[in-house]
């Protein structure tokens, strides 16, 4: 029929801008932003809890914690990145929360790291880095905490936009 447009799913006009947003905005790329995201913080935190003493190093070298912090939070922050980016890759409740909250944390270390001056490893992905061999410099870390805030901001956006509840732990 001449003259009609296409319909959407939803009985609405489609048009540039409504398949651009029906497409940004789908349950497929909503888990595939949200999976390659947990697998992020899975694969930080399992590298980091593998060398524990060269992580507790690390956090160390940012002269920000006591000494009988550093080994503490050594093994807290791995664990909980694990626990979080479990959570995220099972869309349950509160694991994008404490996403949000890890990577702006580590955000606001990486600031204080470059405003600092300071000349250390990361330690994102445990001593082993690969990417700090590469740049050796905190500001490419800070750059890509900042896109994967974007991709987490994207996680709550399409949440709202597509009605998505994240799963309750029941007992």
């Amino acid at each position: 029929m001449m003259g009609q447009e296409a319909k959407t799913i939803n009985g609405r006009k489609s048009g540039g801008r409504l398949a651009l947003k029906n497409f940004f905005f789908s349950p497929l790329i909503y888990a595939l932003v949200r999976i390659s995201l947990s697998a992020i913080f899975l694969w930080s935190g399992i590298s980091k809890l593998v060398d524990i003493k060269s992580f507790s190093m690390i956090i160390d070298s940012y002269v920000i914690l006591p000494d009988s912090w550093i080994m503490l939070a050594a093994i807290a922050l791995p664990t909980l990145e694990i626990v979080a980016g479990l959570g995220l890759m099972l869309d349950i409740q509160g694991s994008l929360v404490v996403i949000t909250g890890l990577l702006g944390l580590f955000m606001v270390i990486l600031g204080y790291g470059i405003w600092m001056g300071l000349d250390v490893d990361c330690g994102c992905f445990g001593p082993d880095d690969p990417e700090t061999q590469a740049f050796h410099g905190l500001r490419s870390a800070l750059v890509r905490d900042m896109i994967m805030m974007l991709s987490i901001f994207y996680l709550y956006w399409s949440r709202y936009w597509l009605k998505i509840v994240p799963k309750q732990l029941t007992r």
